[in-house]
């Protein structure tokens, strides 16, 4: 792993699979809620202006709007800043989309606390819960640009509804063109040189967090680090193996702890391999502005505080 990662935005990875499907698939369309710019939909507007549709700050509109298009065989992409799409047209979402069984995508932008100076209104912190909750709702959480780019072009293909979640900041990539992605299997991206104590699962850009922590200790706890892009539906097979295996399990994730990533791993957990859990994620707090750095540090989501719950993970194995 290197010490100055590459940097890139994850919506760069969007726009760029958009316009691809934009090329390939004349059923793509695009929705947007007046953001073409920041969520990244801008060439594909430029391109195929008559594929795109600007629904203005109407994201309860597009929800709708979004669903009639499926329903008539469209591929349709709606995108706006997370906090609004899922966070305002949520119960949208749920009566014309999931409950209908449409593949809409719906992509949710600037995720997360590293939207940093914007505060608590833009931080989508609560995403995660409302949409996986939801049936027939598949969710991705890409770990960097170029997962985000597969992620799409995945998302595209998947006959029904489709959560998936960006950041706004450029983040580390740690994934190459050639690195395998399939909805619903997990990869694993760290391993230590002996039989592992701890298993971290992250998802979304603090994958890299994550594997800074198991780096920095290597040599005191054997650690293994597995990228759950897909947070529904789980990779169950890899999540119970890996889990029964190390004996203790660690989760990362931008998001409330409550009913996020942490608490689907958990949920798996109970009922397949009870073992010791430590949840890294925001605990019942709104966001506030800051830097992203100052944020991730405050609320408990750096490497160090990653490496904490792993030590502390691995003293509560029986």
């Amino acid at each position: 792993m290197s010490d100055t990662p590459n940097m890139a935005h994850t919506r760069d990875g969007f726009g760029r699979a958009l316009l691809e499907l934009g090329a390939s698939n004349p059923q793509v369309v695009a929705l947007c809620a007046d953001l073409a710019e920041s969520t990244r939909m801008l060439a594909f507007k430029e391109k195929y202006p008559e594929r795109y549709i600007e629904m203005g700050v109407a994201e309860q509109n597009m929800a709708t709007v979004a669903s009639g298009l499926a329903n008539y065989g469209k591929v349709p992409f709606m995108a706006s800043y997370a906090t609004f799409s899922p966070g305002r047209n949520n119960e949208q979402i749920r009566t014309t989309i999931s409950l209908n069984n449409l593949g809409v995508k719906i992509v949710g932008s600037h995720a997360g606390l590293s939207v940093g100076p914007d505060g608590a209104t833009h931080q989508a912190l609560e995403d995660i819960a409302l949409m996986r909750v939801q049936p027939n709702m598949t969710v991705l959480s890409p770990c960097d640009e170029q997962e985000a780019y597969k992620a799409t072009l995945a998302a595209a293909a998947h006959p029904g509804p489709v959560y998936i979640r960006l950041a706004r900041e450029k983040t580390p990539v740690m994934t190459a063109a050639e690195t395998p992605f399939e909805i619903g299997k997990a990869n694993t991206v760290w391993e230590a040189d002996h039989a592992p104590e701890v298993v971290v699962f992250a998802t979304g850009p603090l994958l890299y967090n994550a594997l800074c922590a198991a780096k920095e200790l290597e040599h005191a706890v054997p650690t293994v680090v597995i990228n759950v892009h897909t947070i529904k539906p789980l990779d169950k097979e890899a999540i119970i193996s890996a889990a029964r295996a190390a004996g203790a399990v660690v989760t990362v994730e931008e998001h409330q702890v409550a009913g996020g990533f942490g608490s689907a791993i958990a949920e798996l957990l109970a009922a397949e391999c009870p073992v010791p859990v430590e949840f890294v994620g925001v605990r019942d707090q709104f966001g506030q502005s800051g830097t992203p750095e100052e944020l991730i540090q405050h609320y408990g989501l750096d490497a160090a505080s990653i490496a904490e719950a792993i030590k502390k993970v691995r003293q509560r194995k029986g």
